[in-house]
């Protein structure tokens, strides 16, 4: 599995890896911060942007591609920071191969399983043909009846390219998602703890990442610290760009 990957500055490495639906723009901006003081690798993970497709997505493998990965570039160790689902893979990095992460970050994420919150989001991406429409503008507006927040359209439609003959297409392996989602909702279950530095950071706002979680974390991350940051959602990053950023660069330290 080569991962596709986009390369930012110089120092010890940085790994970024966005959540469900995403891919590694979503981290441009911040890998922008970041590289001032780290080589940062933000990398699409299997079926979305422009890595590989495979049937089958679940932690245990894309932590096993991270791993690839990082052999193939001669990274000995990482930070490995994740949004959402990436911050499980993360999670089960640093529990399938302790030695190879200096430390995790998980945005918004705890290692407990959750409830399927994406079906009208499926229903959706099955729904619609991209072949059939011109634009992604057009594609955004045939969404606007099932999915009233603008905001999660537009970061569908991003996921929208031309093939060779010019045709749209979804660039995420839809089928394969829809077909791992379970086990995408799923708790993460490590073989041992991680001792290492671990920091969880939740969105003020969100009910994906909450206080209480932290007696799960702090069984397979006894290191593990929180932080909330202050009228954010769940997208962290995009809700308050500069705090974030500023809690990341503080653990970095």
């Amino acid at each position: 599995m080569r991962l596709h990957y986009r390369k930012y500055g110089s120092g010890p490495a940085l790994l970024l890896l966005h959540g469900l639906f995403g891919s590694l723009n979503n981290w441009h901006s911040h890998a922008r911060v970041f590289a001032e003081r780290s080589t940062v690798y933000a990398i699409d993970q299997r079926n979305h942007g422009a890595s590989p497709h495979d049937p089958v997505s679940s932690y245990p493998l894309m932590a096993s591609d991270l791993r690839e990965f990082m052999d193939d570039h001669g990274i000995a160790d990482a930070v490995v920071l994740g949004h959402s689902m990436g911050g499980k893979t993360a999670m089960q990095f640093a529990g399938m191969y302790p030695g190879r992460a200096r430390a995790i970050v998980s945005v918004d994420m705890a290692p407990r399983a959750y409830p399927p919150k994406h079906e009208e989001i499926f229903k959706v991406l099955f729904s619609i043909d991209p072949r059939k429409y011109e634009t992604r503008e057009e594609i955004e507006v045939a969404m606007r009846p099932t999915i009233q927040n603008p905001a999660v359209r537009q970061f569908l439609v991003t996921n929208v390219i031309r093939d060779e003959g010019g045709h749209l297409r979804w660039r995420m392996n839809v089928p394969a998602l829809r077909a791992s989602y379970d086990a995408l909702s799923s708790a993460t279950i490590l073989p041992a703890p991680f001792t290492k530095p671990a920091l969880f950071v939740r969105g003020e706002l969100s009910s994906y990442l909450i206080p209480e979680d932290m007696e799960d974390i702090r069984r397979y991350f006894p290191a593990a610290t929180m932080v909330a940051i202050p009228g954010a959602h769940h997208w962290v990053h995009a809700d308050a760009p500069a705090l974030f950023q500023q809690a990341i660069l503080e653990f970095l330290s």
